[in-house]
């Protein structure tokens, strides 16, 4: 199956979000970074915000809760129309019973780690979650550098999820410059954020990172 691109709007002209969506038509799904200032050290948007994206995006919307407390706030996101809600497994008390609420409401759920967690802590939640997300840089702000240990990690987690309709996903520091040593290592979607928003051309960055994984 090819890779499917996410762009992430963490990066973009967020006084002009309709036509920043419309430059990235061509993807798969738009990502959208929800940060609250105390699980990351910065602040973004929330439900208005992301209820008006749902509305007008001509792609589903691949929610990325960084925040404290998601399992208070996540299934909301579920209930406003976003196709994947992702949770992070450092911030929820009771990530089984998220995910299990956040299918209930409609949505993908999704768990995401960060650098410095291993793969290992999902082993009991994988019949719970249809994607894992591989934090490829420390959580909180576009334009980092990609960790290279991360390609290991997927791998790990590659292994892991084997012969489960889970998908694996990776965000932070992708380029057509690793996007295929991403690929090879097992990511199914890639967030692309400074990447493709940071071009004159997202669509034809878009174009260029799928062509790199090939």
């Amino acid at each position: 199956m090819p890779v499917e691109i996410a762009p992430s709007i963490l990066t973009a002209d967020f006084a002009n979000l309709e036509r920043e969506l419309d430059r990235i038509a061509s993807a798969d799904w738009v990502h959208l970074d929800v940060m609250d200032g105390h699980f990351v050290p910065n602040l973004t948007i929330g439900p208005p915000v992301v209820r008006q994206i749902v509305r007008v995006a001509p792609m589903p919307a691949d929610v990325h809760l960084m925040i404290d407390n998601p399992d208070e706030f996540a299934p909301q996101y579920a209930d406003i129309g976003a196709a994947s809600v992702t949770f992070h497994w450092e911030a929820t008390k009771a990530p089984l019973r998220l995910a299990r609420e956040i299918r209930r409401r409609g949505a993908k759920a999704a768990v995401a780690l960060n650098p410095a967690t291993p793969v290992a802590v999902l082993e009991n939640l994988l019949e719970e979650v249809d994607m894992v997300l591989i934090m490829s840089v420390e959580p909180g702000f576009g334009g980092q550098s990609f960790i290279e240990q991360s390609l290991v990690k997927l791998a790990q987690a590659k292994a892991l999820i084997a012969g489960r309709a889970v998908k694996l996903q990776i965000d932070g520091g992708v380029s057509r410059g690793n996007i295929g040593s991403i690929a090879r290592a097992g990511a199914d979607i890639v967030v692309a954020g400074a990447a493709v928003f940071g071009s004159d051309d997202p669509a034809g960055e878009i174009t260029a990172l799928r062509e790199a994984t090939r």
